[in-house]
């Protein structure tokens, strides 16, 4: 038994009938080449001799009565490998945009909480001879990066399983009772309150330095509230859409080497020029700029397979700048402001809070936000989540099969009904899409739009002499990130 984190458990109380707080994973593969043709029942044997490999997928959690604590998790006694792999068939062949749509279906339902939180359902059908595993897996259980080191394990293990059997040590444990899960979160309780004075003094300052730093700022990264409304700005349903694209990393790292910015700084230009075209062809492009969330790792261990060591950095995206190059650098600026300003705070400030919030209180919060539908008549804390991830920069085989695409993608949150992640894989940028029927109908214009703001920005940055770039921004580009 082993008590949830704070961070890890504000996934689960932030999840409502509307906002699923899973993840999505995709990976593509080619098995047109494989003896005997795919066999579903070959890949889930081979799943079942790698989960040794996957500690957090037969943890499941169970919850502290009356919420007097956080939640803790245990080896599922009752794991069964059956309730959480299924099998869909395409009328093949099937085309991405079919792919697609199963997996805006498989988005729309939440995971069951009275297993290890994930599924996987393959899906098969695809033309050329592919196939896809479309993995849910539940926030809490792991981050982008944690779910990095799950892949490169699984992959490590595939390899190793084909000289010699892997060997599986796991023990289920006995569901915990309700005396035990009680002294366990007096105990938590105790450590919390004894923390609690120095939290509040690093609190205090923390937010006076973050603040000094960013009166510094000529671009100064927005405050709360900060956010023009638009339609992707609704209360949600249940229901996901979800589209995807896929960019050629060689384009985003010219750009990037010409303008002198990073990989990041492009990425969110690219997706600043499609929202800009998206919300121009829709007639309602704001006058302010769009605020985005943009998740930030806060642990460089790459090894580590579960939980959560994530903030966020808050930039506004310079939508409403129409030049392409200056689009670019007012990305660059803002976000480098804005992590000087995040750095100030420190790497452990958002985890060590997250530990003292009430449960009961917070779900409380997250549930009368929901069903309020204030979000329909307020202004948003943020417009969009942009997130993205390093993925395997070397091709990727499980065993005779091929990886060729990595897709992945984040939750949506009530208010907030666009989520645009990128994975890199090799020498490309995977890029997924999701939204919700009520504020993103139709994915597609928005992937579309990401080519179209790609190609837009490459002609202006690399096919064209580099002007010089301060004065729109207030930042030397000597001073930009490299």
């Amino acid at each position: 038994m082993e008590s949830m984190a704070g961070l890890d458990a504000k996934f689960l109380y932030s999840e409502t009938p509307t906002t699923h707080m899973h993840t999505i994973k995709v990976v593509v593969s080619n098995v047109s080449d494989m003896p005997g043709g795919f066999v579903y029942e070959g890949l889930v044997d081979a799943l079942r001799q790698q989960l040794g490999r996957l500690p957090p997928f037969r943890r499941r959690f169970v919850s502290v009565p009356l919420s007097l604590g956080h939640p803790v998790w245990v080896e599922d006694p009752n794991f069964d490998l059956a309730n959480h792999v299924s099998y869909r068939s395409l009328a093949a062949p099937a085309t991405m945009r079919e792919l697609a749509g199963e997996i805006a279906d498989i988005a729309g339902k939440p995971l069951p909480r009275d297993r290890p939180l994930w599924e996987m359902v393959i899906v098969d059908g695809i033309e050329g001879g592919r196939m896809a595993v479309v993995a849910k897996v539940h926030h809490a259980v792991a981050d982008g990066l944690a779910t990095v080191a799950l892949l490169q394990n699984v992959v490590e293990g595939v390899d190793e399983s084909l000289s010699e059997p892997p060997v599986d040590t796991w023990e289920p444990e006995t569901i915990p009772a309700t005396v035990p899960l009680l002294k366990g979160a007096m105990r938590a309780h105790g450590v919390r309150i004894r923390g609690l004075p120095r939290l509040v003094v690093d609190s205090v300052k923390g937010a006076r330095e973050s603040e000094f730093r960013r009166r510094k700022l000529e671009l100064k990264p927005p405050l709360p509230l900060q956010t023009p409304r638009t339609s992707l700005n609704v209360s949600l349903d249940g229901r996901r859409t979800f589209a995807m694209t896929t960019l050629p990393l060689g384009d985003l790292q010219a750009i990037r080497r010409v303008a002198g910015t990073t990989l990041n700084d492009v990425y969110l230009a690219v997706c600043s020029g499609a929202l800009r075209r998206f919300l121009t062809a829709n007639g309602e492009l704001p006058s302010r700029s769009l605020v985005a969330s943009v998740p930030l790792s806060t642990d460089p261990n790459v090894a580590r397979m579960s939980g959560n060591r994530i903030d966020s950095l808050y930039v506004t995206l310079g939508t409403d700048i129409a030049d392409p190059l200056q689009r670019l650098m007012h990305c660059s600026a803002v976000a480098s402001g804005a992590k000087q300003v995040r750095s100030a705070l420190g790497n452990s400030l958002l985890e060590r809070r997250a530990e003292v919030v009430p449960p009961q209180l917070y779900k409380a919060a997250v549930r009368i936000w929901g069903r309020s539908h204030l979000a329909n008549r307020v202004r948003p804390p943020i417009n969009v989540i942009l997130s993205n991830v390093a993925g395997p920069r070397s091709p990727v085989r499980f065993g005779p099969s091929a990886m060729e695409a990595l897709y992945s993608v984040g939750p949506l949150i009530e208010g907030v009904g666009l989520n645009v992640t990128a994975w890199s894989y090799v020498d490309s940028l995977h890029i997924s899409v999701l939204g919700c029927p009520a504020s993103l109908p139709d994915p597609w214009r928005i992937a579309d739009a990401l080519d179209e703001s790609l190609a837009e920005l490459t002609e202006s940055v690399v096919n064209q002499p580099a002007p010089d770039k301060v004065g729109h921004v207030g930042v030397p580009v000597e001073d930009m990130p490299a």
